[in-house]
Formats: structure tokens, C-alpha cells, sequence
């Protein structure tokens, strides 16, 4: 025989809307700390320091036979130059600079934007900072160049590993701007090796110079 009343049944209704609502109440704030907590995480040079503003640093493979350190490659003689890598780890490279879009960060941190240059001067009479260039007609890739754009800021994303991380295309810094997102990898043309967007993501380290 069913004992339960009509007001008991709204009395365990009401005790399991208050359950259902404490449970999404602290799931979204969990999520929200979790969030807050990536966007806070610093990056790490191969050391275990924080990349900080302004400072030098080399920018190299994590895994084997993908190339040296990063460079400028001069691609058909012509400018703009390319972002690319030196055929071997013998290769010195080029350091790059950050400098994050937000002028209280001191440091590079996880998935905020930030702007890329190498240091020192080119051949070209044009910034060394990087940007989102020309499409490769065969695999569809879009090259990373060398020049200045207002919206070419670029992000940085963990791996499952410490120190290890790839670099990511998606600006965040501009809200009614719609950007084909991508993560840097090589490709290779003409014995060179290049730095484009797409899908064979290339994990790298940093290295203080």
C-alpha cells in the first residue's frame, strides 16, 4: 500500500531541487576556479623558470628529428621573411621576445595572448615580430612571417608533460573578430623547414640565451 502523501511528495520534490541546484552551484564553481587557475599558470623555460616580459629566449623542438632551434628563413629570396627552424640541433638559432597582451603580466602564462618578435634586426627593412602570412597552395597551411599586424597574437597551450608546450594561433583580444584558429608546426619545402598552422602540432621547449 502507498503511504506517501501529496505533500509528501512535494516536501522530497523540493529537498531534490534544492540537491540539484547546491550540485550545479558548486560545479560551476569549480569549473570557474579550474578556469581561473589555467589562465593564472606560468609557462616554464626547460629550466622551471617563468618566461618572463622582455627577456631572451630559444625556442626548440621537445621531440627528435623535427628540426633545430628557431629562425629566420629567408624562403624565395624575397621579403617578408619566414619563421622557420635550422635543419639540425647544431644550429645556434635565433632568440625571441614576448610580450604579453596584458600589461600586468610579467610573465608568459598558459592560453593568454601574447606578441612574438626575434631579437635583433633582418635583412628585411620590416619588424621581426611574428604574423599570420600566405597560404601554401599544396597542403593548404598557413606560413607564420615576419611583419607587423594588429591582430596576430599568439597563445601558448600545456601538453601532458612539464615544460613542453605548443603554440597556438586564436587571438582573444579583439570580440567581433572571427580568427581560423591553428597550432604551429613544421613544414617542409625546398630542404627548409617552415612554420605554418595545422594539424601536425610540433611540441617545443624554451631556452633562456
Amino acid at each position: 500500500m502507498n503511504t506517501h502523501t501529496p505533500n509528501s511528495y512535494t516536501t522530497m520534490s523540493t529537498k531534490l531541487i534544492k540537491i540539484t541546484n547546491l550540485s550545479l552551484l558548486l560545479w560551476l564553481f569549480t569549473s570557474t576556479a579550474i578556469l581561473a587557475q589555467s589562465e593564472n599558470e606560468q609557462v616554464l623555460d626547460r629550466k622551471g623558470n617563468p618566461l618572463e616580459r622582455g627577456k631572451e629566449y630559444y625556442i626548440k623542438p621537445a621531440i627528435t628529428d623535427s628540426g633545430g632551434r628557431f629562425t629566420l628563413i629567408n624562403r624565395n629570396s624575397s621579403c617578408p621573411l619566414y619563421v622557420g627552424q635550422e635543419n639540425t640541433d647544431l644550429g645556434k638559432g635565433l632568440p625571441v621576445i614576448f610580450t604579453p597582451f596584458a600589461k600586468e603580466d610579467k610573465v608568459v602564462k598558459v592560453e593568454r595572448d601574447f606578441k612574438v618578435k626575434f631579437s635583433g634586426s633582418s635583412t628585411c627593412v620590416e619588424s621581426t615580430e611574428w604574423k599570420v602570412g600566405d597560404r601554401d597552395s599544396k597542403s593548404g597551411r598557413r606560413f607564420i612571417i615576419t611583419g607587423t599586424d594588429r591582430y596576430n597574437y599568439f597563445r601558448i597551450a600545456k601538453t601532458q608533460f612539464r615544460g613542453i608546450y605548443n603554440i597556438e594561433f586564436c587571438p582573444s583580444v579583439c570580440d567581433i573578430c572571427r580568427f581560423e584558429c591553428g597550432t604551429l608546426g613544421g613544414l617542409r619545402e625546398n630542404g627548409k623547414i617552415l612554420s605554418a598552422l595545422g594539424d601536425n602540432k610540433l611540441p617545443v621547449e624554451f631556452i633562456r640565451a
